[in-house]
């Protein structure tokens, strides 16, 4: 039986199935390209305009007066919201760029309660390369397309593994120094590490049980909206090195995710790390 959709998340999917429409169209034209530093560079910038002009507009003739962050157009909207998207358009760039098919649409959405706490309400994240579309509503469980999804069961980390995202030119030496760290005190005790060069589909992945867990530094809030609330729904748990919740994002997020049995251990490891670094 086919799952049922709230409104809202009726609005996601259809917004999210609309823009990925062209950006699969400029995906199978990427490999046509020269490469060089202004044409691919140039033609993956107007794909991200492209698809989160369409985001926005599905968006916002559906809901009107939700305010927005979005990666390429910044945060606009009344000061005062009740509601909030939070929206990357093309999470994983590099990737479409190289014709990589591992790439995707995030939609998050915030809520402000009225004594001024902030929760994740809903969380989208659609691979059209693959034909995968999480998505989750708080309380109401995980999903993969129709079926419901769990992290995995998994307890032994030399069992287990995990994923990040590997520092590259524009990121800072502090958090290269970091990483660092974090990487050489994890590797020696799992049994992988993989960056897949896309952190909103690394969280949905771990909500998939395909990670035991993630972590990465660096980021920003429309890379893990969605992901943290899909993680939790799914059963896993989503904080910062320090082990608090990521409800109300900030700007340069620090982000530890994992399934119940191996969370705690994760975030032990890269809290450790971090004094030491």
């Amino acid at each position: 039986m086919a799952t049922r959709l709230s409104p809202v998340m009726m609005v996601m999917q259809n917004a999210a199935q609309k823009a990925a429409k062209r950006l699969l169209r400029d995906f199978n034209e990427v490999e046509q390209l020269q490469v060089s530093i202004k044409g691919p560079g140039d033609f993956v910038s107007q794909a991200d305009l492209r698809a989160e002009k369409t985001l926005r507009e599905e968006l916002e003739r559906a809901r009107p007066g939700y305010a927005f962050l979005m990666e390429e157009s910044g945060a606009s909207g009344s000061d005062n919201w009740t509601w909030r998207w939070i929206v990357d358009p093309l999470d994983g760039t590099t990737n479409f760029l190289h014709g990589i098919p591992h790439w995707a649409i995030s939609i998050g959405l915030q809520r402000k309660l009225p004594d001024g706490t902030i929760e994740l309400a809903a969380g989208l994240i659609y691979n059209p390369a693959a034909g995968e579309m999480f998505w989750a509503e708080k309380g109401t469980g995980a999903f993969l397309n129709e079926r419901r999804i769990r992290v995995s069961a998994r307890r032994d980390m030399p069992e287990s593994v995990f994923a990040t995202g590997i520092p590259f030119a524009k990121v800072s030496a502090s958090h290269r120094l970091q990483f660092a760290k974090v990487m050489g005190n994890l590797m020696p005790r799992v049994a992988g590490i993989r960056r897949f060069g896309a952190a909103a589909l690394d969280l949905a992945w771990v909500a998939a049980g395909r990670y035991e867990g993630y972590w990465e530094f660096g980021i920003k809030p429309w890379d893990c909206a969605a992901g943290i609330l899909i993680v939790r729904e799914a059963g896993g748990r989503v904080t910062d090195p320090a082990g608090q919740d990521l409800d109300d994002i900030p700007d340069d997020v620090m982000i530890v995710a994992g399934n119940g049995n191996l969370y705690g251990k994760l975030q032990e490891v890269v809290a450790d790390s971090l004094k030491d670094a």
